[in-house]
Parts: C-alpha cells; structure tokens; sequence
C-alpha cells in the first residue's frame, strides 16, 4: 500500500479546499458577464481539439489525417475524431494514432495492435523527453515522465489528438516540455441519445466487445449530458504464448450551472492481464530457431516459461473541472487523480544470457530464476488557469500543483520451487531493491497574447519550476544499501511566439520558447544522493512555420533548432556513481504535411521530416533517432463510404549512440488500409456500421529496435515488424 505523509495529506487538502472555495464563487456568482475567450489550441479545453481552424465549408478540412491552425504559434498536428474512427483500428493504442504525424516514429505493437506496449519518438526525442496529457492534465510514470500505452486511455476513448512539436507557451504544462506534448481528449458528448454495441474480431483470435451509452442533452435534469462506455479486448497475440486481456470502462458527464458555469466529471479504469515479456525482442539465434514471432514457449524448465512470465496493470485516471466566468475573468478549474499498478512476474532473462541456476537450492540445481516487480503510484493534482480579454489582448495565468507518493520494488524468485532466490550478497538476499517515493511541484505561470495589429498576436510568458522529489528506501535500486534522500529543483523558463495572419487562408508564426525535463529518481540510485546534484536538462527551441488551409487544400511547414543543455552524465562507478551535467545535443530539421482533395470523395496526403539530433562533442547522431520520416495516403469518403491506404516510412536509425555500424536499423514502412460503410436506418435502429482493416498490407517483418546486451551481441535483443493481420469491426446506434 503506498504511504502518505502528513504534510502530504495537508498538501491534498489545500487543494481540495481551493476547488471548494472557487466552486463556491462561481456558483454564488449571479450576473456575471459572459465573454468569449479565444483559447490557444494548448489551452487545458477539450474543444482546441475540434476548433474550426480552417476555413468554413472547407472541403479538405474532415479529411486531412493530420493538419495545423491558422492561429499555431508552434509546429502542431491535429488528428480528427474522425481520422480516429475511420482510419485507426479500433483495436489499438494512442501510439498508432499519434505515428501517421510527421517526426513521430514508432507506435508499432510487436504482438499485434494493442496487444502490447509501444512507443514512439518525437523528432528523436525518446518517451520520458516529452509530455503527454488527457483533457490538459499531464500522466506519466513518477520515476520519470514515461508512459505505458495500453494503460489508461486506448485508442476507441479517444476524441482527438493534438501534438505539439515545441514547448508551447508558458501555460503548456508537464515535467518534460523539453521534447514538446502529445495531448489526447475524451470524446465530446452526444447531442442526442445513443446506445451503441460494437464489436471488432480480428486475426490471432483477437475480438472486442463494447458497448456505450450517450444520454444528450436531458432537459429534465437542467440539460445535464453523460456517456458511459465499456469493453473487453482479448487476444493470443502475434509473439508466441503472449496472450493479452484488457478491460476499459470509462464515464464522462458534463452539467451546467447555471449561465455561466458549467462542471465536466470524467472517470476511466483500465485493467489488463497479458503474458507479454517484461523485456521484449527476440536474438538472433533464436530466430533462426523459432522464427520472428518468438516470445515465450510452454517449458517450464525455461525462464521463458509463459507460466513464468505475465503481468496485471490496474490504472485508473478521473477528474472534476469546472469552468466559469467571474468578475470579467475566465475561470477553469480541474481537480485531478490518476493511479499505476503494475504486478510483473518474469523468468530472469528472455534472451538466454543468464543460465538457470538459484541460491534457494542446493549447488548445481537447474532450478528457474526469475523475480516479481512492482510499480505503483497516486498523483493527485490541481491546475487553475485564469483568463482575461481586455483591449490589449489576452492575458492567461494559473498555478499547477501536483504531488505523488510510489512504491516499487524487485523481489528474486525460484520459479521451480516456487520460493524467494537469495541471489544477492548481503540481507535481505531475495531483495534487490524495495523503495518509496515521492515529489511535490508547483508551476505558476503568466502570458499576455497582444494584438497590436489586426492579424498579429505576440505572446510573452514565463513559467516557473518548483520540484521537490523525496525517497525513502529500505534497500535502494542499485546500491542495496538503505537511502533517505529529497532534493529540489528549480528552472525559470521564459517564452515568446507570434502568429501573424498573412491572409485569410494563410499564416506565419515563430516561436523562442525553454523547455525543462526533471532529473530521473535514478539520480538517487547512488551511495550518497548528496553527492549528485544536476539541473533539470533544458531546450532552447527556435522555430519558424507557415500554415495554409483553403477550400481543397492543406498545407504546414516548419523549420526548427533546439539547443538541449544540462545532458545528465555519470562518472565514477559502483558506490562511487555520481550525476552531474555535462554537453548536451542539438536538434534541427524540417517538417511539413499537406492533404489534397481531388474531389469525388478522394483525398491525397503527404507528410515528411529531416530530422538530426547530434551530440555536441562528437557531431554523431544520437541513438533512438531517425534521420526522416514519411507518410502518403490516398483517402475516400462519400456517401456514407469511407477508406485509406497510409504508409508510413520511418527513416534509418542507430541503436547506440556514435552510429555505430553494427547497430544501425535499416528504414522501414509500415502500410495499413481500411474500408468502411454506414448504413443510415430512419427507425428505431439510426445506423449501422461495418469497417474492415488490414495492418501490415504488404507483410513487411523489418527491425524496428535492437537492444543491446552487456553480455554481448548474441544476446542482443531485436524487436520485427509483426506479420500482417486482419480486423472486422461491426457497430450499431440505437
């Protein structure tokens, strides 16, 4: 169970008392003036998502896969609902959104769509180097900011996507504005009411059932809204004896009070159970002996034994936001809380580098060594932002604070005597680490967006980083020696964009903006955390772009220069480790995505990016990041029909820092299509849905990672491309 504090409890409670406080006013307020506030497509509202940022009546606007506003002050991608819907199976993670944006690679499950874990870059920023938010509210892991992408949100709950190449202005919030945000939303609610029950079958026995309920707006309850949808995912899974269960159930209400307020509830809980390896990929040798797709195997002399080797993740992620106006001020409120647990069990090592043997038994024992691990964690949060239109321009402000509390640990198991392994030199020996911790932040934040010409918008800001991160560990990861430490960190971050309306149809922006990444809690994985004291790692983002968006065409392009200071290095070793900063790498490249509609339905759209990230000292390419990437895709939809073919090419990469030649991955493209009709019924039964898709058209089985091995490069691991599969999705609206 996680512990709490004290002072954390008090943390809490102030937070729960300022929402009480500001509901209150708001609800007490009685002739307040509505205003319109023209919200930036970063702002914490779930309709940036949907904001008519092309020109009214536009052809090509509901059928661009990706396009940006002509009011951006940064590289963005916009990804419909409907892109969402019609283009994406329903089957899988945000990733596989989030991939057809250009600078984003990656995003491919290797057992499947959704049926395991992905990741994806974004201009070679790795996951952890960059936000992600639900609703405007940052989630992420609280040993650093990365994220597990069956967890929380899968890809038929989401309304929308927005990813934002840059640090956005001052009131972008998240730990890792370094590499920029990719912002996911609910879907928006239903203007009439719908019971809806959905289905998708797909190949290694993959099926979906769901169903979701919309209620409209009920004039009976004071036009209150609601929507609640649940479903199952089961699959076998593409990697041999991966298996994969997820169930999601998710609820969003929205009611107004009053004239000018209204309070938006959401909840979502996710629960999977899978026997995906904790550590993926396949060697070489195992290849050759069992093909690309192995995984585990039914031995349970193995320490890929599928018995061995499974997982269950609980997480749940609710908020309540309440939107008002008082005194001339736009106010918008979201108290927060979301919560990981993950369970693992896993044989000791999947690429065969480590042979069977244990402590628990007797000497010369072939018994099977394996562990069990344990991440868990609460965030509890509040983000108030303030708006207000006064002649000048707009100015916005608002505080986020955030607090957290994690336990984690590593215990060592002898899966054939079903025992603790006391593998380790010194008590507890069946313990490798067991750790809590937790952080404390506050971000206040100021901009004012001036106008001082019709079609141009200015936008200073400043943003200031307060972070306190606390650990209390019995046995610590790495040293196993008990560790009290806390450390605060701090960074001041000024910002400044402009958007200038060249036309109608056309505009320019530029932006100079800081972006900040906390300091891991691996810092603390040393003797004395004392000793090690970076500075957040900072980005200096330099960007210029255009935006066109007319009747039958989009197009936006960008150039971009990031300065990444304050790189995290290490000397020393064992108990000598310590952290400090040292050089950093620069960013640049060049970005654009264009859709075009032909007419009679057709669309066609081409995205691409350059993209070097190098490191200062030796001017070679960093691992992990491609140097381009690309889309193209022809588009249909009339008349209730609806299709795609996309392609998304991700250019060659290295897997170790200093292009490293043994470790260079090869280019790889990725075709998926989908077809699709709906059938409008003027009956009790409104429309019917079919939509049939293929993942992987043309079978490509490429690498698309290698891990390396200390115990050298047999044991390697590489991670394919899986083969092409098939799904059927099947829906209905009553």
């Amino acid at each position: 169970m996680t512990r709490i504090t004290n002072s954390k409890q008090q943390f809490k409670h102030r937070l729960m008392s300022a929402n009480v406080v500001i509901a209150l006013a708001l609800m007490t307020q009685q002739n307040a003036q509505a205003q319109s506030i023209a919200e930036s497509s970063s702002a914490l509202d779930a309709d940036a998502i949907t904001a008519k940022v092309v020109i009214k009546g536009s052809s090509v606007a509901s059928r661009a896969p990706v396009q940006a506003s002509l009011s951006a002050t940064q590289p963005q991608s916009i990804i419909s609902a409907t892109f969402i819907e019609q283009a994406v199976t329903p089957l899988a993670d945000y990733n596989a959104v989030a991939r057809i944006a250009p600078s984003i690679a990656g995003g491919v499950s290797a057992n499947g769509p959704g049926a395991a874990e992905t990741k994806v870059t974004l201009r070679g920023f790795q996951d952890g180097e960059y936000n992600m938010t639900y609703d405007g509210i940052p989630f992420g892991d609280t040993n650093n900011p990365t994220h597990h992408s069956t967890s929380y949100f899968p890809a038929r709950i989401i309304g929308g996507m927005v990813i934002e190449r840059g640090p956005g202005n001052a009131s972008n919030l998240g730990q890792a504005t370094f590499g920029g945000s990719i912002n996911l939303y609910s879907k928006e609610l239903a203007h009439e009411s719908n019971f809806t029950p959905y289905a998708s079958f797909g190949t290694w026995n993959t099926k979906m059932l769901g169903v979701q309920f919309d209620s409209g707006q009920m004039a009976s309850a004071g036009n209150a809204n609601l929507m609640f949808n649940a479903s199952r995912l089961t699959s076998d899974g593409y990697l041999t004896y991966s298996a994969v269960s997820e169930d999601n159930y998710q609820f969003k209400a929205q009611l107004p009070l009053g004239k000018e307020s209204t309070l938006t509830v959401f909840s979502t809980v996710n629960k999977i159970h899978s026997n995906v390896p904790d550590k993926g990929g396949v060697t070489l040798d195992q290849v050759a002996k069992f093909g690309k797709n192995y995984a585990l195997n039914n031995d349970p002399t193995s320490q890929n034994y599928f018995g061995y080797n499974y997982n269950n993740k609980d997480t749940d992620f609710s908020y309540i936001r309440l939107q008002s106006t008082l005194a001339g001020w736009s106010i918008d409120n979201t108290l927060y809380t979301y919560a990981y647990n993950n369970d693992t069990y896993s044989g000791q090592d999947a690429s065969g580098g480590t042979a069977n043997g244990t402590k628990a038994a007797p000497a010369g024992n072939k018994d099977v060594p394996g562990y069990n691990k344990l991440n868990s964690y609460r965030v509890n949060g509040d983000i108030l932002k303030l708006s207000n239109k006064m002649a000048a321009g707009l100015l916005r402000t608002g505080v986020w604070l955030e607090n957290s509390d994690t336990e984690r640990h590593l215990y060592d198991l002898d899966w054939t005597l079903g025992l603790p392994n006391p593998k380790e030199a010194t008590a507890p020996k069946n313990v490798a680490y067991e750790q809590r911790s937790s952080w404390s932040q506050y971000q206040p934040f100021v901009e004012f967006e001036w106008t001082p010409m019709a079609g141009l918008s200015i936008t200073p800001g400043f943003k200031y980083l307060n972070f306190k991160r606390s650990l209390n560990a019995p046995v610590n990861q790495g040293t196993r020696i008990a560790t009290n430490a806390e450390q605060t960190y701090t960074a001041s971050l000024p910002f400044l964009t402009a958007n200038y309306s060249l036309s109608q149809e056309w505009s320019a922006y530029a932006q100079v903006a800081r972006g900040f990444l906390v300091p891991e809690l691996s810092m603390f994985y040393v003797n004395n955390p004392n000793l090690s004291t970076p500075k957040p790692q900072t980005s200096t983002n330099y960007q210029l772009g255009t935006v066109h968006q007319s009747q039958n065409f989009t197009f936006d392009a960008d150039i971009y220069y990031i300065d990444f200071n304050n790189k995290i290095a290490s000397s020393g070793n064992g108990n000598d480790l310590v952290y400090f900063n040292q050089g950093g790498v620069v960013y640049k490249g060049i970005e654009g995505a264009a859709t075009y509609y032909v007419g009679s339905g057709f669309s066609l759209h081409a995205n691409a990016s350059l993209n070097s990230a190098k490191a200062k000292d030796s001017n070679l390419q960093v691992a992990k990041v491609p140097n381009s990437t690309s889309a193209f895709g022809l588009l249909y939809k009339a008349n209730g029909l609806y299709g795609s073919i996309l392609a998304k090419t991700v250019g060659s990469q290295y897997a170790k820092d200093g292009e490293v030649a043994a470790y260079k991955i090869d280019a790889y493209t990725l075709t998926d299509m989908t077809v699709g009709y709906r059938w409008k019924i003027n009956s009790a039964l409104k429309n019917i849905k079919a939509q049939f898709g293929i993942s992987n058209l043309f079978n490509q089985q490429d690498v698309t990672a290698i891990t390396p091995n200390s115990k050298g490069v047999a044991f390697d691991q590489y991670t394919f491309l899986p083969a092409r599969s098939y799904n059927l999705s099947l829906s209905a609206d009553f």
